[in-house]
C-alpha cells in the first residue's frame, strides 16, 4: 500500500501516515543514521521505503546481501506466514542482523508483520524498530491529537 502512498493521499481528504515516515522517527529519536532493513524481497529491493528514510530523515538504510534477502524471503513465506517459529530460522535471522551489524548497522527495521513474532531485540545487539507496532502507535498519537 505504501508504494502507493502518493496516488492515495491524493484520492483522500483524512491525513495519511506512511509506515517509513513512523519508522523514521522511531529511529530519528534514537539518533540512529544507518539502518538495516528486514522484510519481504519486494520491500528490502523496493526504493519506496529506502529512499523515503534517507530524503526525509538523511538516514541511510542497508539491506542483506542477494543470498540472505532469498532467505529472510523464504522464511516469511513458508513458515512465519503459515505460524512456524523455528529456532533455526531465528539463528539465521541473527546472523543476518549481525552481519548487517558489521557493515554498519546501528540499528535494524523489522519491516514486515511476521518478522517481530521470530525475532525480538533481546535476540540483538542492536535496537530493532517493529514497525507494524510503531505504525499502529503513531496512528493512534495522531487521532488522539485530532
Amino acid at each position: 500500500m505504501h508504494l502507493c502512498s502518493p496516488a492515495i493521499i491524493k484520492s483522500i481528504s483524512i491525513p495519511f501516515l506512511h509506515i517509513a515516515e513512523a519508522a523514521g522517527m522511531a529511529i530519528a529519536e534514537k539518533n540512529i543514521k544507518k539502518v538495516a532493513l528486514l522484510g519481504t524481497k519486494f520491500t528490502m529491493e523496493k526504493d519506496f521505503y529506502k529512499k523515503y528514510l534517507n530524503d526525509k530523515f538523511n538516514i541511510e538504510v542497508i539491506i542483506p546481501t542477494d543470498a540472505e534477502r532469498e532467505q529472510i524471503h523464504h522464511i516469511i513465506y513458508q513458515e512465519l506466514v503459515h505460524g512456524n517459529f523455528k529456532d533455526e530460522s531465528r539463528n539465521i535471522y541473527k546472523k543476518i542482523i549481525k552481519n548487517l551489524e558489521k557493515r554498519g548497522a546501528e540499528g535494524v527495521i523489522l519491516g514486515c508483520t511476521e518478522i517481530p513474532l521470530l525475532i525480538s531485540e533481546s535476540d540483538v545487539d542492536i535496537p530493532t524498530f517493529d514497525t507494524t507496532t510503531i505504525h499502529a502507535e503513531k496512528a493512534v498519537e495522531w487521532a488522539l491529537q485530532s
